[in-house]
């Protein structure tokens, strides 16, 4: 049977400055390269070798998951297009400050506000991800297979998987920098293998 992991990126430069990424291609910091690090040796210490990566176009995901393969000698990552974020339309590129500003319709968590009227529709993303999780389910049948890629679209990933609704996705876990999640039947509650220090990001500024 094939066993799915879920990986956000580590922290990049627009995370680290309270800016929306969206599809704004930023690199890592050296506090996202650290996380990265410190998920790579966290798997490799519980001897959790993947047999295959997938990865989002994504500069930020594409080091992410560069690093964990290095760390666990796993093979080097393949780009799967559709892993990438969800399109933040106007919003892309300004502070996260003006999604409460500038949005009608937020979904708001203890660490993110989801913003439901501009760009992508969370709808449209999850019909996104349940065309990756097809994809990866069609082309394996067993084996450990880490999908590296962002949010919002890992959030819907966990929805289309655990077949939930899209806003109780949003609502029901953080899903922080470099932190992985297992899809697996019964463990939607508490998804997280492994949770990292979010160091040194501002406070509600990392989602996306």
């Amino acid at each position: 049977m094939i066993d799915v992991y879920l990986c956000r990126h580590g922290q990049n430069e627009d995370n680290a400055a309270g800016i929306l990424n969206g599809h704004r291609d930023l690199p890592l910091t050296n506090v996202g390269r650290e996380q990265a690090e410190e998920l790579g040796e966290l798997a490799k210490q519980s001897k959790l070798k993947f047999d295959h990566i997938y990865s989002s176009p994504l500069i930020r995901a594409v080091e992410t998951a560069e690093i964990i393969a290095r760390i666990t000698k796993s093979p080097s990552p393949e780009i799967l297009p559709e892993l990438i974020e969800r399109d933040l339309g106007d919003l892309t590129g300004r502070p996260y400050s003006d999604i409460l500003k500038v949005s009608k319709t937020v979904i708001q968590t203890e660490n993110v506000n989801y913003f439901l009227d501009i760009g992508e529709s969370f709808p449209n993303t999850l019909a996104r991800a349940n065309r990756v999780l097809k994809k990866i389910q069609a082309s394996h049948k067993s084996g450990k297979v880490l999908l590296v890629t962002h949010g919002d679209i890992g959030k819907m990933i966990y929805s289309a998987f655990h077949k939930t609704s899209w806003q109780d996705a949003l609502r029901n876990f953080h899903f922080g920098n470099s932190e992985l999640l297992l899809l697996k039947e019964g463990a939607h509650h508490n998804p997280h293998v492994f949770s990292i220090d979010q160091r040194g990001l501002q406070e509600k500024a990392d989602p996306l």
